[in-house]
């Protein structure tokens, strides 16, 4: 099995932009193709209730699906496509090259650049994504944060079961897999990869590769211990 195939992280059988995805390629290899895809894209506002006071950048740039709801105060910057019963909460924070799937969540205080969303997933709180991918059913407890820029600003590599791998890319995010779930104030590394069903505990920091069906977890404990109270207490 390759582990940075498409397949190994998501489901593409009914995904609307499945085409972003070579299916034997290096699964970040989508993000690239972010560009030329929606050059070639039509489009539309299909029946969406967008507040008169959003902020469309680019309008003619911006695709919103049938059932969409756009909220007072969101942004959004074309090219852009969001797809149906999608809600784009207020404050949130597109910033163009992003394509979503159906039933998206993009919540408040939510800021996203060239990353891609699979179906039904949400960063309905205060989350950052900059060139990311997100699969099916994936959720971002509030406040995750998907770094994408190391510090010293060399492109990203990334190290699988002892093989490094040269992205090529400086800026890449998070990548992670179908019906995983990360819990609040998560920092991924840039260069993150998660396979399906990955368990992430609240206030980490993760990065590397983690392989389908894993936790990530501290070691650290929490104690509670009583207070020794004098007579006069």
């Amino acid at each position: 099995m390759d582990f940075l195939l498409p397949s190994y992280f998501f489901d593409l059988d009914t995904y609307t932009h499945k085409d972003l995805f070579e299916p034997n390629a290096h699964v970040w290899t989508a993000l690239n193709r972010l560009e030329s895809y929606l050059e070639k894209m039509s489009f539309q506002k299909q029946e969406a209730i967008v507040s008169p006071s959003a902020y469309l950048v680019n309008p003619d740039q911006i695709h919103l699906g049938k059932g969409t709801v756009v909220e007072p105060g969101a942004y959004i910057q074309g090219p852009c496509w969001i797809g149906d019963r999608c809600v784009v909460r207020h404050g949130a924070y597109i910033r163009g090259f992003v394509v979503t799937g159906n039933d998206c969540v993009i919540g408040h205080d939510t800021e996203i650049i060239r990353s891609i969303l699979l179906d039904h997933a949400h960063a309905a709180h205060f989350a950052y994504l900059g060139q990311s991918i997100l699969g099916n059913h994936v959720n971002l407890g509030a406040g995750t944060k998907c770094a994408n820029l190391k510090l010293d600003n060399r492109p990203v590599s990334i190290v699988v079961e002892h093989q490094k791998y040269q992205t090529g890319l400086r800026k890449l995010g998070a990548i992670i897999g179908d019906s995983s779930q990360i819990g609040c104030n998560v920092v991924t590394n840039p260069g993150t990869l998660l396979g399906k069903n990955v368990l992430c505990y609240p206030t980490l920091n993760c990065g590397g590769f983690i392989p389908s069906f894993h936790i990530i977890k501290s070691r650290a404990q929490t104690m509670t211990i009583p207070i020794q109270r004098g007579q006069n207490g």
